[in-house]
């Protein structure tokens, strides 16, 4: 279930969008343009443009370490920094308050996965190579997990009526607290069977395509892109609230559409590569395995970061959001069944996306806190 990434230099030189966390810079600390007051949207644009290449960045240093360290360390490196980019965004909302924008971005990177980014993954990968096939056991494994995750973070949420009813925030905080534990130790779990599982080692051990860097050198840019996102993403939080007001969006349209998409656009672009090249089982290892990641280590994990700041992280989500998951996780569970693909059932997911995309956009003043 690890997650393999190939250098992004092979696709496109994004590192071109570091100079959009210039202007960002520009504006915010150095006045320039007449300073950040007024320019809201500018800085929000250009810090989100510069986190795309940061996150790639961070990808190719994690993948150089695993490729010198070994396989074992490997699985811990993608479990820990496979998501850096919006962790890292995640924890600067927590800080800001902004706990439904927290809970509609995990939401929104589960969908841009298992819906945006398998859904090009497959059409265009099918438009290309025809009819493609994937190990069957390992994709019926993720999209298991992917039912099950879905479940995790959906009893809370029905059950959390009962417990609003009697004003018991210290239960809904314990019983999210458990289900969080649980969920972190059955990540474990499945990523101990992913490495001990030889089949599964041959099939997706990517080191081979690992930028060939030396451990001091991967270490330096695993250290000054995770910077730069901390910057940036301390500039994306703060001109989230003046953006949704300028611009007419909501907080949850930007949570569950927007801060996904700029965290993951690096590993979306190398997952429909790699299908184009006919390498079905990398390209579902990476949506699929990212969406795992999500589920099961980064929702859990942010709510115990949660608890050093005033706003705690509740695993209680709306129905809205509870809807596109069961949508999202059952299809994808659908199309991992057969072991094959097609162009078209990529265009099914994309068509799914794109109308729930349509939803959460004219969606009036954001979804309700719960159910």
């Amino acid at each position: 279930m690890t997650t393999t990434r190939f250098p992004i230099s092979r696709l496109l030189n994004l590192n071109l969008l570091l100079l959009a966390g210039l202007v960002a810079i520009a504006v915010e600390w150095l006045g320039l343009l007449g300073g950040a007051h007024g320019n809201e949207v500018l800085i929000f644009a250009t810090s989100a443009l510069a986190i795309i290449p940061l996150a790639g960045l961070i990808g190719q240093a994690t993948e150089a370490l695993a490729s010198r360290l070994g396989s074992q360390i490997s699985g811990l490196l993608n479990a820990t920094l496979g998501n850096a980019a919006e962790l890292i965004i995640t924890i600067f909302a927590l800080r800001a308050g902004l706990t439904e924008l927290v809970k509609a971005s995990i939401v929104g990177s589960i969908l841009g996965n298992l819906l945006l980014v398998a859904g090009f993954s497959l059409l265009l990968g099918g438009l290309k190579q025809g009819r493609q096939t994937f190990n069957q056991r390992q994709a019926g494994m993720n999209a298991t997990l992917l039912v099950l995750a879905f479940l995790a973070l959906a009893i809370p949420s029905l059950f959390d009526a009962a417990l609003v009813e009697v004003n018991a925030l210290q239960s809904e905080l314990l019983f999210s607290e458990g289900v969080a534990i649980i969920l972190i130790a059955l990540y474990g779990l499945s990523l101990l069977y992913a490495l001990r599982d030889p089949e599964n080692r041959t099939a997706h051990h990517g080191g081979e395509h690992a930028p060939q860097w030396s451990v001091s050198r991967a270490a330096a840019v695993l250290a000054a892109a995770t910077l730069g996102i901390v910057i940036m993403s301390e500039f994306l939080v703060s001109s989230v609230e003046p953006v949704v007001e300028q611009l007419g969006w909501t907080e949850f349209f930007v949570g569950i559409i927007i801060v996904p998409i700029v965290g993951n656009v690096a590993e979306h672009l190398v997952a429909v590569q790699v299908a184009m090249k006919n390498q079905m089982d990398l390209s579902l290892n990476i949506s699929l395995g990212s969406s795992l990641q999500v589920a099961l280590f980064v929702a859990p994990v942010l709510v115990f970061i949660s608890l050093l700041f005033q706003n705690k992280l509740l695993l209680v989500f709306n129905p809205y959001e509870l809807i596109a998951l069961s949508a999202a996780s059952f299809i994808a569970a659908l199309v991992a069944l057969d072991g094959e693909s097609n162009w078209l059932e990529g265009a099914m997911l994309l068509a799914v996306y794109l109308i729930l995309a349509l939803a959460f956009f004219v969606l009036p003043g954001g979804a309700p806190a719960a159910l």
